[in-house]
């Protein structure tokens, strides 16, 4: 069975296709590519159709990472077909959760917070590096790879028993 993962920001051109790059850079390298479908999408909608952020795309690169994705905004129907939203901070999380809310019991996508898989971050947050330097880029890709770590761990984590 494919376990489906969207990955959401404000805009879609900098963490959350950072995000979708590095677990697809993960599940390939670990030969999972088949379990997984794997998007992102924003929030908001000013950058559709753009790849993302050039500097995001530089550091990503600097790591092996392809960032292929074009950004899009999020649509009612990924709350449905998606298993798994990981937001980047709480703007977003309360974005996706009231959209859930909205859309009733056909959203059945779990959403949470993409840092709430992270083994080594101590912060729930991912920041927007868009307004910053490079070194905030870096920082973004610091705390995803921990993050999407924690999370393929989470997904392949036998379930509890009862």
């Amino acid at each position: 069975m494919t376990t489906k993962l969207l990955f959401v920001c404000l805009g879609n051109i900098c963490r959350s296709p950072a995000a979708e790059g590095v677990f697809l850079h993960l599940i390939e390298q670990r030969k999972l590519t088949d379990q997984f479908l794997v998007d992102s999408a924003g929030t908001g909608g000013w950058h559709v159709g753009n790849p993302a952020d050039r500097r995001m795309q530089a550091a990503a690169k600097r790591r092996g990472i392809d960032l292929p994705s074009r950004a899009r905004q999020l649509e009612r129907s990924d709350l449905e077909s998606f298993d798994h939203i990981l937001t980047m901070d709480q703007d977003n999380l309360r974005n996706v959760s009231s959209m859930a809310k909205e859309f009733g019991p056909r959203s059945t996508a779990n959403i949470r917070l993409m840092l709430s898989h992270a083994r080594r971050a101590d912060t729930l947050e991912v920041p927007d590096p868009y307004y910053g330097g490079e070194q905030g880029f870096e920082h973004v890709l610091d705390l995803l790879e921990d993050a999407c770590e924690g999370l393929l761990d989470d997904l392949l984590a036998p379930p509890p028993q009862r």
